[in-house]
């Protein structure tokens, strides 16, 4: 049974959701033709998105590797990417116990109306076991891991319902949010957000993508933005002239492709979330209810991948500054392009993309800070697992840590910190300013659709 269950699981999110999807689809009365055809684009949207991430990510990585290099520091921690953490989470003993904990708590919250949300990405349940192993890892105690992922499942619930509107105003498709991690870093996003409100001159600012275009013409075109940044991105790296126009090519061609390839989300989901809507309607009258997802459907706002190549400098920069300060002991390299920042920059700012990359820029320092301080924590994770072996003198990690702010408050909590236990308190109280705050903003958009 354990094998069968890990076999489903490593055929990937691109097999795995769409799986799922079809099932739900057949389970609120689609027809098995709509099914499959809705449950094939969506593994086919997100075998493209990835497809090109990882084109866009070996155009970009060996620039950002090279200017570290051209630094002379010697930076012993490796930014390994999502899929080996994710490879490390799955190995833990009890990794299984997360799908009955998460799916248990959702039904939960949805029958004592705390939700209307019903998170159908299942495939990142390995966020919740990555949080629950690595508490135990600290702690000692398995029961302590599995209250800290309860924890993380019921704020990705409540966020979901937070944003589910500004979604809908972004990509257009009706009845589903986001219930990734990453948009628990929509509390202190928003705070820092609010406090540009104060900088003279900033607040009357509002440029999305589109904006950007007809303010600047050809420029803020995504070919020739996407030219322009690939090439800074290169020189900065010290390439000749055809490594600097072949990087800005490729940077181009993904910055074009991600919203051709967005618009397979909408093809798929679409269909799917109407029959959730309406066979929630007929059973539950009064309450609307949303479908939580992976975040790639939001991936054709080109804000996003605007936002995020722009900050690929900053945050080598800010990596190297941050490394003389003994702040900072990582490489970014696999997460180089930081989308977990952008994806809730992007909800937060409602896609001011001025607004976007200052936030990004100004956060960026924590996702190394707090990747720095796990490394260690990782790297014994690895080792325990026998998931990867790291050399002697060297550790692994990972920069897109979603929301690291609280995944390091809440393990160092669990482990009776000081430190974490007061980043935690104000995570919740930031939280709940947040939570007031989203709710106004929910009740304005309700009042502007009835006029």
């Amino acid at each position: 049974m354990l094998d069968a269950v890990h076999y489903i699981l490593g055929l990937g999110a691109a097999i795995f959701l769409p799986a799922v999807m079809i099932v739900l689809g057949l389970c609120m009365g689609m027809s098995l033709k709509k099914a499959i055809l809705a449950g094939v684009t969506l593994g086919i949207a997100f075998t493209g998105m990835n497809v090109v991430l990882g084109f866009m990510f070996d155009a970009i990585s060996p620039a950002a590797k090279a200017l570290v290099e051209n630094t002379g520091l010697a930076l012993t921690a490796v930014d390994v990417g999502w899929s080996p953490i994710a490879a490390i989470a799955w190995a833990w003993p009890y990794a299984l116990l997360l799908f009955p904990l998460q799916i248990g708590i959702n039904l939960l919250m949805l029958a004592l109306k705390w939700t209307n949300c019903l998170n159908v990405d299942l495939w990142n349940v390995w966020g919740k076991i990555f949080v629950a192993a690595m508490v135990m890892g600290l702690t000692g105690s398995l029961i302590l891991g599995l209250i800290a992922a309860a924890i993380q499942i019921i704020f990705e619930l409540i966020s979901g319902d937070l944003i589910q509107k500004q979604l809908y105003q972004i990509c257009k498709i009706p009845g589903v949010t986001c219930t990734h991690p990453m948009m628990l870093q929509g509390p202190l996003l928003a705070l820092v957000n609010r406090a540009l409100d104060f900088v003279p001159g900033l607040g009357s600012i509002n440029m999305d993508a589109k904006a950007l275009k007809n303010k600047i013409g050809i420029f803020g075109e995504n070919s020739v933005m996407g030219f322009l940044i690939g090439a800074l991105i290169a020189v900065m790296g010290g390439y000749d002239l055809k490594g600097i126009l072949t990087t800005a090519i490729q940077v181009s061609t993904a910055l074009v492709l991600f919203p051709m390839v967005a618009k397979l989300f909408m093809q798929a989901l679409a269909p799917i979330a109407d029959a959730a809507g309406t066979f929630m309607k007929k059973r539950f009258q009064g309450r609307a209810f949303y479908i939580g997802l992976d975040w790639p459907f939001l991936a054709g706002s080109s804000e996003i991948w605007v936002a995020a190549i722009i900050l690929v400098p900053f945050e080598l920069i800010l990596a190297i500054v941050l490394s003389k300060l003994d702040m900072n002991n990582v490489i970014p390299l696999a997460s180089v392009i930081n989308i977990v920042v952008t994806v809730p920059a992007l909800v937060v700012t409602r896609g001011n993309l001025i607004r976007m990359i200052i936030l990004c820029i100004l956060v960026t320092p924590i996702y190394l800070v707090v990747a720095t301080s796990f490394a260690p924590i990782l790297t014994d994770m690895a080792a325990s697992t026998g998931t990867l072996q790291v050399g002697s003198g060297q550790f692994i990690t990972w920069i897109q840590l979603e929301a690291p702010e609280f995944r390091w408050a809440l393990a160092h909590a669990f482990n009776g910190e000081i430190a974490g236990i007061g980043i935690l308190v104000v995570f919740f109280v930031l939280f709940a300013w947040y939570y007031k705050r989203m709710r106004a903003v929910n009740r304005g958009i309700d009042e502007m659709d009835k006029k």
